[in-house]
């Protein structure tokens, strides 16, 4: 992947749980699993056993994906996840609660610091192992397209503009008849990597239309709020003249808006969110095997969906016991395989990630150990 040398805004991730042992020792239990998902470690590379992940529900049908090839992989092996929202999956690593976790959002200074203590000093992995477009989902009745300029899309969320043949809405939307009709824009109740990214989106691309910092938490009282990514689309689903945000794989019927880039609107797909990330760079004074990136929220080059996820699995490099350093590694292993990252593809929309990328969390998945 080519990285630009610009830094923008940042991030994402996903959990997954399974299970997973090694017959082998020596020198040769120090490996990790390969892009295979086969564990190096043995003649057979067949593990059982169960290992933990909770974290972002965005990542839900990827997660999904992952399980279902992976058990193909490793009958051998269970993989639980719990779906409980980046911010419940980040705390639930941290306090040793899962085997890793699975986040929107990459770790803060706070918890970069959290999870140095975590993992016994010896360093944190956080693999960039899901790309996906954050839809703006709307149910508006007679409209098959809508056209959002970041200035415009602040100010719905904003509820600052709050009826949908607003100008504003309407000099995006030339020849389009926009229903008398009131905004209700609908918001996540829980702290998520996902309103973290769309808010990241906002406070880079809107300017002065978007006066709030990027936070997992929603920063605007008001308007409606629900329980993570399925609780957005139900309430928009269920809505009349609704809009809110979720990952594209979950949209299911409702209408997707284009977002402005430059001079045109780009509507999202899987290849519009690689071609932004190819434009990222990562985070800078991270350590070794942690692979956070800042996306290009601003971005304005044609055919790039600038509000975009980038999900991570977060673990440590080494564990406490070797069962639980060797089923990482090989479920790890796994993911940023190519199978496994169509397994993903297929199940959720997600893009696959690159071959730079795969290079690069491969060298941390072989770095995986115990001790």
């Amino acid at each position: 992947m080519r990285l630009s040398t610009r830094p923008r805004a940042a991030v994402l991730s996903t959990a997954l749980a399974g299970t997973l042992a090694l017959t082998a020792c020596g020198a040769a239990n120090e490996e990790a699993a390969g892009e295979s998902g086969i564990s190096a470690a043995g003649d057979s590379g067949q593990l059982d056993g169960t290992i933990a992940g909770a974290g972002s529900s965005a990542m839900q049908a990827a997660m999904q994906g992952w399980r279902a090839g992976y058990s193909n992989v490793q009958p051998g092996v269970t993989v639980n996840y719990d779906p409980v929202g980046s911010g419940g999956g980040r705390e639930q690593f941290l306090a040793g609660g899962t085997d890793f976790a699975g986040s929107d959002a990459a770790l803060d200074e706070e918890e970069l610091a959290q999870a140095e203590e975590r993992c016994n000093g010896s360093g944190v992995f956080e693999l960039p192992n899901y790309i996906s477009p954050i839809a703006v989902v709307h149910n508006l009745e007679g409209v098959d397209q809508l056209n959002l300029s970041p200035e415009v899309l602040a100010g719905i969320f904003d509820q600052q503009i709050t009826n949908w043949n607003d100008p504003a809405i309407a000099a995006d939307n030339p020849g389009v008849a926009l229903p008398d009709l009131a905004i209700t824009p609908v918001n996540r109740s829980d702290e998520s990597g996902t309103t973290e990214n769309f808010t990241e989106y906002l406070a880079a691309a809107a300017g002065e239309a978007w006066p709030y910092e990027p936070s997992g938490d929603w920063p605007v009282a008001g308007g409606e709020a629900a329980q993570g990514t399925s609780g957005v689309v139900s309430a928009v689903s269920a809505g009349i003249g609704t809009i809110g945000y979720a990952d594209l794989s979950q949209a299911g019927d409702l209408g997707v808006a284009a977002i402005g880039v430059g001079e045109e609107f780009v509507t999202p797909t899987p290849e519009a969110a690689a071609a932004v990330v190819e434009n990222s760079e990562r985070l800078e004074g991270r350590d070794e095997y942690d692979f956070a990136i800042e996306v290009n929220r601003d971005t304005a080059e044609s055919g790039n969906y600038p509000i975009v996820l980038v999900s991570y699995h977060i673990g440590c490099v080494r564990y406490d016991d070797r069962q639980t350093a060797d089923l990482v590694a090989d479920f790890m292993g796994y993911v940023i395989s190519e199978e496994g990252q169509q397994a993903a593809a297929e199940a959720s929309g997600s893009a696959p990630i690159s071959d730079a990328l795969r290079e690069q969390a491969q060298t941390a998945v072989d770095a995986i150990s115990a001790g």
